[in-house]
């Protein structure tokens, strides 16, 4: 008989190989019930955002539901959804942490080069300060605006942790850099 979602859940917190159980048994029904809401790039977005927030917080989830995750799944999507219209999208955000103004450089090519370079925000100094795995997983984000799919095949793991080491990265860089609030 399978284990229960509860079980994962309860697994999951040890071994990490039964949160991949999780994804594995609800990423589709999640991927489907985003992309109802949202484009299809954002739904697989926050499809990953939300095993991400899943990995961070097993220890929060109450077996209500007779062994489904379902409606803590849901829930933790619906907060999700209700965030991304209220903030925009995932990479404006992730900008906004990094104190990088999200505007138009069309006509601006000196501001265009003063962000390229960083030298003003200290990047490249914190960026030298990160493990590599989320050096490596930030730039494939931020810089090549890779998906989260590609990411993880880039670095050999799965869209969980990829997402993991860009969310971990951002947050440190927002702490080193000490980015104003926008």
């Amino acid at each position: 008989m399978p284990e229960t979602d509860a079980e994962l859940i309860r697994r999951a917190r040890e071994d990490p190989d039964a949160l991949g159980e999780l994804y594995v048994r609800w990423k589709e029904p999640l991927f489907r019930w985003f992309r109802v809401r949202l484009p299809e790039s954002e739904a697989s977005e926050l499809t990953a955002e939300l095993f991400a927030q899943v990995a961070l917080n097993l220890r929060r989830f109450r077996d209500e539901a007779g062994g489904s995750a379902g409606p803590w799944l849901y829930g933790i999507g619906k907060n999700l959804v209700r965030r991304y219209y209220e903030r925009g999208h995932v990479e404006q955000e992730a900008r906004r942490r990094l104190g990088m103004p999200i505007r138009s450089y069309e006509d601006d090519f000196e501001a265009v080069d003063e962000r390229l370079s960083a030298d003003g925000l200290g990047l490249a100094a914190a960026l030298e300060t990160l493990p590599e795995g989320q050096r490596a997983a930030l730039e494939l984000r931020v810089l090549e605006e890779r998906r989260y799919e590609e990411i993880a095949t880039a670095l050999g793991c799965t869209e969980v942790a990829a997402r993991l080491r860009v969310m971990k990265a951002l947050g440190r860089l927002a702490r080193l850099v000490r980015a104003p609030s926008a």
